[in-house]
């Protein structure tokens, strides 16, 4: 009998999609191998990184050392605060600036083409460009040129690319959702009404897309800020916390996937 292919989902979210890492934990002990990935801006990134063989543990302890100056530079606000030239030179760093066709596991991320509103699904090139683009929310970040398009976040059009991973050959997918579900969010600043207002309009598209997945993995997250990077360990721990509590009422379906 074949076996089943597994897809992986990573949902945009910001700092929030570093719980991410904590389902990738679980995976991992579970022995769970990921057949095909494709993330939207946070998940983008830690969905790159994890196919070209950076684990889990590396990655947090990467996440708790780095500091905003490493990937923060601030520019004359034309199309974005903030450049996005260190995060892709860090990108290349980290990814030995591999293209996707070196990538073993197969990989997607999803942007948006601000000029036409299009989803723009990347599989081809250097993957630092890409994520970058995936990764550059609006008005934060400069816009990407890329492949002839100009390209910002991935979450604007497909939060948690289901049907991307399902379009790549996966005949089971997990996806991870880290949105904020309701409750109350504080706004402080310009950068809370920013993402704030970028969270209200991505959720509108949020629920076809997540009805696709055999399993859905929603990390209670939503009492932590989107900018609140510096919380990895707890943002880790509730990532690990959902993926237990999702996979351990899905043994049948793991089953079915050959695993």
């Amino acid at each position: 009998m074949k076996r089943a292919k597994i897809g992986l989902a990573l949902g945009a979210g910001a700092a929030r999609g570093l719980a991410h890492l904590g389902v990738l934990r679980v995976l991992e002990r579970r022995r769970i191998a990921v057949d095909f990935l494709a993330g939207s801006s946070m998940g983008a990134l830690l969905g790159c990184l994890y196919a070209c063989g950076l684990g889990p543990d590396f990655m947090i302890k990467f996440a708790n050392q780095l500091k905003a100056t490493s990937w923060v530079d601030l520019g004359l606000p034309k199309r974005g605060f903030i450049s996005g030239n260190k995060v892709e030179a860090l990108l290349r760093l980290l990814t030995r600036d591999r293209s996707f066709a070196d990538l073993e596991t197969p990989f997607a991320a999803v942007a948006t083409d601000i000029e036409r509103g299009e989803r723009v699904v990347l599989r081809q090139g250097k993957l630092a460009p890409a994520v970058r683009a995936s990764c550059s929310i609006p008005v934060v970040f400069k816009p990407v040129p890329l492949g002839g398009r100009l390209l910002v976040d991935g979450g604007l059009v497909d939060q948690v690319p289901v049907q991307v991973v399902k379009e790549m050959g996966a005949d089971f997918c997990l996806a991870v959702d880290v949105n904020r579900q309701g409750g109350y969010q504080p706004v402080n600043n310009i950068i809370d009404v920013m993402f704030q207002t970028l969270e209200i309009m991505e959720k509108k598209n949020l629920g076809a897309s997540l009805q696709k997945a055999d399993v859905l993995i929603r990390p209670q997250v939503g009492h932590i800020g989107l900018t609140h990077f510096q919380r990895v360990d707890e943002l880790v721990a509730l990532g690990e916390a959902a993926a237990e509590e999702a996979l351990a009422q899905f043994p049948a379906c793991l089953e079915a996937a050959g695993r």
